[in-house]
C-alpha cells in the first residue's frame, strides 16, 4: 500500500517534465534549432530573443522614424519599414497557396477585423472565394456605380461649400476621402439599410483604432481574457457589430423567402450566391453560415474603406505635386466624359487615369508587407524552409526595385503586386479601381489642387500606408 502514493508521485513528475519539457522546447529549443537550420543556408539577422524577438528594437526604431516628416520623395522604404531587406522571388510564394498559407498565432485580437475569406485556407478557401466573386463580377459592379456617384457627390458638396471660385483653401482631405469609402462601402454593402451600415462602420472605426494599439504592444498569451476596459470594449463593440449584420442579414433572408430579390448590393449579391450554391449541390455545408456570411460583411468594411481611401489619398498627393499630370488627367476626363455624370464606359475608357493609379499603386501600395506561414518543410529556389517558418515578403521593396524598374525606380509583372498575387489575389480590386476613378474624375471635374506649404511628408504603415500627418492639400474651385 506504500507503494502507491510514489507511484503516484512519479507518475506526477513524469507528467510535469513532460509538460515542463513541451514548453521548454516550444519556447527554446525548436526555435534554436530553426535558427541554426537557417543560418546554415546563409540566411542573417538577429539571434532568437524569448518572448520579446525584436519587438524592443523595432518599437525604438518606428519611433525615431515616426518622429519628423522625411523629405518630398518616393524613397520610402527607409522611413516605413525601419527593417528591411529584399524579398525573395515571390511567384512561387503567391502561386502556391497550399503550401505559403496566411500565418497563424500572434494577438487574437487582429481577428476581430481580419476573419473571412481573407483568413480561411484550403477547402474552406476555395468555398468562400467561389460564393463571393459573384458581387465583385464586372456586371454586378455596374449596379453599384451610383452609389459611388452619390457618396461622391456628398463629398464634393462640402469642399464647394468650403472653397469658392475666388479663393483657394488649404484642406486636409484625407479624413474626407475616409468618410467618403466608409460612405460607398455602407450604400454598397446593404443598400436600402445604409444608415444602419454608418453605424456598423462607426463601430468598425473604433475598434480598428483599439486593435492598432494592441499590435503595437508585446502579446502575453492568454492577456485578452483579462476583463480590461480595453478588452471588454473590443468584445462589446465585436457582439454589437455581429448583432445589427444579423438583424439586417435576417430581414433579407425573410425579404427572400417571400419571393422578393434583393440583389443589387453586396450582401443581396452574396446571399443569392449563397443559397444557389446550397441548392445546385443541395447540401448547406456547402454554403456559408450565417455567421461567416457575418464576417465577411465585417471583412467589406475594413479592406473595402482601407485599400480605397489610402490609394486616393497618395494619388492626390502625388498629383498635387505633378501638376502636370494632373492636367494632363483632368484633359482626359473633360475629354472623355466632359462634365456629365461619370459612368461606367466613360470611366473605363480613362486610359492615363489608369496609368496615375497603377504608378501610384507602385510607389504607395496599401500593403506594403504581406506575410505567408509554411506549415511543412518546403523547398524555395535553393532554400529548405523548416515547418513554421515565417516568410514576409517586402511588397513596397519590390516595387521600388530598381533591378526591376531602372534608375527611376522611385520617380515615377510578377513584381507588380499592389493587391497580392496568384489565386489569392484581392477579390475586391475591380471594385476598389471603379470607385477610386469615379471619386478622381469627379474631383478632376471641380477642382485644381496643389500641395499646401504646411503639407509634411511622412508615410507611414500600420496595417496600410497612410499619410501620418494628413494631406492639407490648397483646393480651387473651377
Amino acid at each position: 500500500m506504500e507503494e502507491t502514493p510514489v507511484i503516484y508521485v512519479i507518475g506526477v513528475a513524469a507528467i510535469l517534465t513532460l509538460y515542463v519539457w513541451t514548453i521548454l522546447n516550444f519556447l527554446w529549443f525548436k526555435p534554436k534549432k530553426m535558427e541554426k537550420f537557417l543560418r546554415d543556408q546563409g540566411l542573417k539577422g538577429s539571434h532568437y530573443r524569448f518572448m520579446v524577438g525584436d519587438l524592443k528594437q523595432l518599437e525604438k526604431m518606428t519611433k525615431e522614424a515616426k518622429s519628423k516628416p522625411m523629405s518630398l520623395n518616393h524613397d520610402i522604404a527607409p522611413r516605413v519599414l525601419t527593417f528591411f531587406h529584399k524579398s525573395i522571388i515571390t511567384h512561387e510564394v503567391f502561386s502556391n497557396y497550399h503550401q505559403f498559407q496566411k500565418p497563424r498565432g500572434g494577438n487574437p485580437s487582429i481577428k476581430l477585423l481580419t476573419t473571412g475569406l481573407i483568413d480561411v485556407e484550403e477547402d474552406q478557401w476555395v468555398k468562400h472565394r467561389k460564393i463571393i466573386n459573384p458581387a465583385f463580377n464586372v456586371e454586378k459592379l455596374k449596379h453599384m456605380v451610383p452609389a459611388f456617384y452619390v457618396s461622391c457627390s456628398e463629398m464634393i458638396q462640402k469642399w464647394e461649400e468650403m472653397v469658392t471660385k475666388e479663393s483657394s483653401r488649404e484642406v486636409n482631405v484625407w479624413p474626407h476621402l475616409q468618410t467618403f469609402t466608409a460612405d460607398v462601402i455602407s450604400r454598397t454593402a446593404f443598400g436600402s439599410s445604409f444608415e444602419e451600415g454608418r453605424k456598423i462602420f462607426e463601430l468598425q472605426r473604433e475598434l480598428k483604432q483599439m486593435i492598432i494599439i494592441a499590435e503595437m504592444s508585446i502579446y502575453i498569451p492568454g492577456s485578452r481574457f483579462l476583463p480590461t476596459k480595453s478588452n471588454n470594449r473590443m468584445k462589446q463593440i465585436d457582439q454589437e457589430v455581429k448583432a445589427m449584420i444579423k438583424s439586417i442579414i435576417d430581414k433579407r433572408v425573410v425579404a427572400m423567402k417571400a419571393g422578393k430579390s434583393i440583389n443589387d448590393d453586396l450582401l443581396g449579391i452574396l446571399l443569392d450566391s449563397n443559397y444557389a450554391e446550397i441548392k445546385q449541390e443541395g447540401n448547406s455545408n456547402f454554403g456559408l453560415s450565417i455567421q461567416e456570411i457575418i464576417q465577411e460583411c465585417k471583412l467589406f468594411y475594413f479592406a473595402g474603406q482601407e485599400t480605397t481611401a489610402n490609394m486616393l489619398v497618395w494619388t492626390m498627393i502625388l498629383l498635387g505635386q505633378y501638376k502636370e499630370w494632373q492636367t494632363r488627367a483632368r484633359e482626359e476626363v473633360l475629354q472623355v466624359i466632359g462634365e456629365k455624370r461619370p459612368d461606367i464606359d466613360g470611366l473605363n475608357h480613362l486610359k492615363v487615369v489608369n496609368m496615375i493609379f497603377n504608378e501610384v499603386l507602385r510607389l504607395y501600395l496599401p500593403a506594403v508587407l504581406l506575410r505567408r506561414f509554411v506549415h511543412e518543410e518546403t523547398k524555395l529556389k535553393n532554400l529548405i524552409l523548416p515547418a513554421g517558418t515565417l516568410i514576409q515578403l517586402n511588397s513596397l521593396l519590390l516595387h521600388h526595385d530598381q533591378d526591376l524598374w531602372g534608375e527611376d525606380a522611385t520617380k515615377g509583372q510578377a513584381s507588380y503586386v499592389p493587391f497580392g498575387g496568384g489565386p489569392r489575389i484581392c477579390v475586391g480590386q475591380n471594385f476598389a479601381m471603379l470607385e477610386a476613378k469615379m471619386a478622381l474624375t469627379m474631383i478632376l471635374q471641380r477642382f485644381s489642387f496643389d500641395l499646401s506649404p504646411s503639407y509634411s511628408h511622412a508615410p507611414y504603415a500600420i496595417i496600410t500606408l497612410k499619410p501620418q500627418f494628413g494631406a492639407h492639400l490648397i483646393l480651387q474651385k473651377l
